[in-house]
């Protein structure tokens, strides 16, 4: 893996923020996450999964959402069955996932922690009607029961933030291997990157989370993240959950967001380029050797005969130096390959930094306490069938208390 970024982090803010990372650790949970052993049984998990390994099953669909499914939708390009993430209720992916898909040749797996999440609940009875085959994982609640009660196997999830947990537990684990990508180097990489970033000593990820948190003080709150490969998404993607979830609390943190690049430099670059400055960090994320990738024929000289990803990659180039030359702080993450190792490597280092950032900014990494709010309302609401006409009256009178004044 490679990081390059611009302008330089200064050795003595560096030293600063190192003595403050090491003297904030001990106000907050130990990072669990770098234990690439203690929360897994693979012969348990390879036990249980061997009923669905078979050739039959061509489908995996995913019950699940946030920290349940992130982790495996980084892996999702090195599955070797369909995998459909179904993140919510949302109909026009259930439905395109029930017309593709049939109880015998699918797996649907619903992850749930709490065994509450609306979002998994509310889809299972769906895919149980049709007869599908499940495979749980769950601890308690509603969705625990409901899967005891028809027979289905279960693993248990641990008690543990779920954004963090899902590499080193079965919430990733399990799915994968059903899926057939390697786990074992999926964890070798993890560990590696472990054992090279959590060291509280210099080194590429602490120096990195100091260079966001100095750009943080000088007002840059958002982070633009700009993926040059789909490979690269689902890694990009937990990336904007920790940093937002992690860092986002007491009136503090950072505000996560990508689009896909090159696309990005056709809506969101002109803004960065000539837009506010000193409010967003741009990120270019991309792959040196991509699998697959093809050569292309064009009438342009200098294109004709490049590769597909070459050109992808000349233009990533581009754009850092266009943000340099604008005087805009911008950094460019390389991996060699989008193999389990360079990935499970990578989510080694997107943990660590936001580890490092959250305890720079004094904040408690593994919780996130406002999440629930929303979730509250919205259970309520549903308890009592209220109309979207007394739904939207609710707001109105909640927005004109808090925001009495607010443009005067």
């Amino acid at each position: 893996m490679n990081i390059e970024y611009y302008p330089k982090i200064k050795k003595n803010l560096l030293e600063k923020d190192i003595n403050t990372i090491r003297d904030n650790k001990k106000n907050w949970e130990s990072p669990f996450f770098t234990d690439t052993e203690a929360f897994l049984n693979l012969n348990e998990i390879k036990e249980i999964s061997s009923q669905f390994t078979s050739s039959e099953i061509e489908n995996i669909i995913i019950l699940g959402t946030g920290g349940s499914i992130q982790t495996l939708l980084a892996l999702k390009h090195l599955s070797h069955k369909n995998i459909y993430p179904i993140t919510s209720s949302r109909a026009v992916e259930l439905q395109n996932c029930l017309e593709e898909t049939s109880p015998n040749d699918s797996l649907v797996i619903p992850i749930s922690r709490s065994g509450k999440t609306l979002d998994v609940n509310s889809t299972i009875g769906t895919f149980l009607e049709r007869n599908y085959p499940f495979l749980g994982l769950s601890s308690r609640g509603t969705m625990n029961e409901l899967l005891k009660g028809i027979g289905a196997p279960i693993l248990e999830v641990p008690d543990l933030s779920g954004r963090f947990a899902a590499s080193i537990t079965s919430v990733a684990i399990v799915p994968a291997y059903i899926a057939q990508i390697d786990i074992n180097k999926f964890l070798n990489g993890l560990k590696t990157g472990y054992d090279e970033f959590m060291t509280f000593n210099k080194n590429r990820s602490l120096e990195f989370a100091s260079y966001i948190y100095n750009l943080y003080i000088k007002g840059y709150k958002v982070i633009f993240s700009m993926p040059y490969s789909s490979n690269l998404e689902g890694s990009v993607g937990l990336f904007v959950q920790e940093v937002s979830e992690s860092t986002g609390k007491e009136g503090k943190g950072l505000m996560g967001t990508y689009q896909e690049a090159p696309l990005c430099q056709h809506s969101v670059l002109e803004y960065l380029l000539g837009g506010t400055k000193g409010a967003v960090l741009p990120i270019l994320w991309s792959i040196d050797k991509e699998d697959p990738n093809l050569a292309l024929h064009s009438s342009i000289k200098y294109v004709d005969g490049k590769s597909a990803q070459e050109i992808v990659k000349y233009q990533a180039d581009a754009t850092f130096q266009a943000l340099l030359e604008q005087q805009v702080p911008a950094t460019k993450i390389s991996i060699e390959n989008p193999s389990e190792t360079q990935i499970g490597n990578l989510i080694a280092f997107i943990q660590s930094t936001v580890y490092y950032i959250c305890l720079l900014l004094n904040v408690n990494w593994a919780n996130n306490p406002k999440v629930n709010i929303g979730k509250q309302i919205c259970n309520k609401a549903l308890e009592r069938n209220l109309p979207a006409a007394e739904r939207k009256k609710d707001r109105e009178k909640i927005a004109q208390e808090k925001f009495k004044g607010f443009f005067e």
